[in-house]
């Protein structure tokens, strides 16, 4: 793949992204190979009752299964020095193995990722987003779409997306990088 960079467009380090101040609004900042990108705030009536059903499904499912994992939240990043990248997902999770590798350095990777997409950043999410996780080898990619109620999981294969699937919502998500773990997709969107 060749990324190339504008001459107008001004790069930014991951220390000078770290330096920027809070965008207002609900708005966030992502540094994607040190290109800033502001992403405008999801309708928090829709967004936020499905990351938090997402959050206490996955987590319920990890107790079932005795997975000692973590789970990180919006805020937590994915984030690498090359390329200057700082990514938030809405939801990501990481083995206990994934924990112990990343300790004392970067979060550079995850095992599963979980973007919920909304009107103004689907196209980023689905795209620009979708490509940087498939670069920094995320296992497994989940786009959840509320307004079709259906969910594309995406498994990463040497640093590209290889595989697609799309669920309904009669239909459950089998985890791959987490062996037994099932969520229901109509239970993700059960408070919307």
């Amino acid at each position: 793949m060749l990324v190339t960079t504008s001459p107008l467009v001004k790069t930014y380090t991951l220390d000078e992204f770290w330096e920027l101040p809070e965008p207002e609004g609900r708005y966030k900042l992502e540094l994607i190979r040190g290109v800033l990108f502001m992403v405008p705030p999801p309708d928090e009536k829709i967004h936020d009752p499905v990351v938090s059903c997402l959050n206490r499904l996955i987590i319920r499912e990890l107790i079932r299964l005795g997975e000692p994992g973590q789970i990180f939240f919006p805020r937590s990043g994915i984030w690498t020095y090359y390329p200057d990248t700082w990514l938030e997902p809405d939801l990501f999770y990481l083995s206990r193995e994934s924990l112990s590798r990343f300790k004392g350095k970067p979060r550079s990777s995850a095992d599963l990722v979980v973007e919920v997409l909304s009107p103004g950043s689907a196209d980023h999410d689905r795209l620009t987003k979708a490509d940087s996780y498939a670069a920094l080898e995320v296992k497994e990619l989940w786009l959840v779409d509320p307004g079709r109620r259906t969910v594309e999981v995406r498994l990463n294969e040497g640093k590209r997306w290889k595989e697609a699937y799309r669920y309904g919502e009669d239909e459950e998500i089998p985890c791959r990088v987490i062996p037994g773990l099932r969520i229901a997709v109509a239970d993700i969107f059960e408070e919307i």
